[in-house]
């Protein structure tokens, strides 16, 4: 029998050679400029993707990470309340925990709901209370969170000050109705690691914001805290900066973001159509991205070693919830005890590879071996 070619989850190779022309004249041209860091491609690519979001204010950092973590210094020291702490959802790899504690913050984790694998409604607003600082909701895999619903919610509780962060990392390009992920909140973070819907060659992330206030604040932490030229105006700043080259190709890549999506849905679509009861796959909602295809699996190890013997690559995200984490055992938390749904899915999640560049073969061949699992 011949061993199938492999599927790999990403192949950013096909992305450069698909770009390769126009990435050669633009970076070559940054280069040439001496220009490299806060220059003219950042403003660019800043004032381009602001206006494709829908927020007036787009700042540029050096990764999604960093994003997260200055969006909640800036929300908490605007917030009229102390309350110290954040309610997030425990299974999105850990990033906006991490965010919380780097900011001396306590993460309040929330459950999540069966079919989009999103933080549920109900449940972020039932942990809402005198002691939350803010809200951060992740839209995972590329699904939405409906944060319209949240901020009626917390109107309808008296609770309208609290200010919602989206973390849209894994959803550029992602709506609900006619609005874009990113303009939905109070403050949003996008990150650009390379095998994003809109990836760098490299690193980098983004802070957006409508707040005129927020995007001042998120100015001055992401150098230093300046508030002028060597001149410190607030605690707490750092240096976190996008290089010109990164935000130049990412100014090449982003008019194709929203067709790029289109293939990613088609994809899926196609694995949908392919799966049958053995198989559920994570559904985000209309206005979905297909960042990752993940399904849900009673038979999780089996099937990855199925599929790998008919050449298709497949990952998990993520293999352990944030408040499971061995070395973040003794770091302050709350809610723990209330993730029944997301206990049930770690251990049945698992991504197949979905990215705009596999090959019409490559797509079959993931559609026929899973036509071949749900035959057993």
């Amino acid at each position: 029998m011949t061993k199938p070619n492999a599927v790999p989850m990403n192949d950013l190779k096909r992305l450069y050679q698909r770009y390769e022309v126009k990435i050669a004249r633009e970076v070559t041209s940054t280069l040439q400029s001496g220009w490299w860091l806060n220059g003219a491609a950042g403003k660019r690519f800043a004032a381009n993707f602001a206006k494709f979001v829908g927020a007036s204010d787009c700042i540029l950092v050096a990764n999604g990470t960093d994003a997260l973590e200055l969006a909640l210094r800036s929300v908490v020291g605007l917030n009229a309340s102390h309350g110290r702490e954040v309610i997030v959802a425990a299974n999105a790899g850990g990033y906006a925990s991490c965010a919380c504690w780097h900011n001396d913050l306590v993460p309040h984790y929330v459950d999540i709901e069966p079919a989009s694998q999103l933080a549920s409604i109900q449940a972020v607003l039932e942990a809402v209370g005198a002691d939350t600082a803010a809200i951060v909701v992740t839209h995972l895999y590329g699904g939405v969170v409906d944060v319209p619903a949240i901020r009626a919610g917390l109107i309808d509780v008296g609770m309208s000050h609290i200010p919602v962060i989206e973390d849209c990392a894994q959803a550029h390009g992602a709506r609900i109705g006619d609005e874009t992920v990113g303009s939905l909140g109070d403050i949003a973070t996008f990150s650009f690691y390379p095998t994003k819907n809109l990836g760098a060659m490299g690193d980098g992330g983004a802070v957006l914001t409508s707040n005129p206030r927020l995007a001042d604040r998120v100015r001055q932490l992401h150098q230093y805290g300046w508030s002028s030229k060597y001149h410190v105006g607030l605690p707490g700043g750092r240096n976190s900066r996008m290089d010109e080259v990164q935000a130049a190709i990412l100014d090449i890549l982003l008019p194709d973001l929203n067709s790029r999506n289109e293939q990613r849905r088609a994809i899926l679509d196609r694995f949908k159509s392919a799966a049958g009861s053995r198989l559920r796959f994570v559904d985000g909602g209309s206005g979905a991205v297909a960042h990752l295809a993940v399904l849900l699996c009673d038979d999780r190890d089996a099937f990855r070693v199925f599929m790998k013997a008919r050449g298709v690559d497949t990952d998990v995200h993520y293999p352990v919830l944030d408040c499971d984490q061995a070395g973040w055992a003794d770091l302050p938390m709350k809610g723990t005890q209330n993730l029944a749904v997301s206990r049930a899915s770690i251990g049945r999640l698992c991504s197949l590879p979905c990215h705009p560049d596999l090959t019409s073969d490559e797509i079959e061949q993931v559609c026929k071996a899973l036509g071949e699992w749900e035959a057993l």
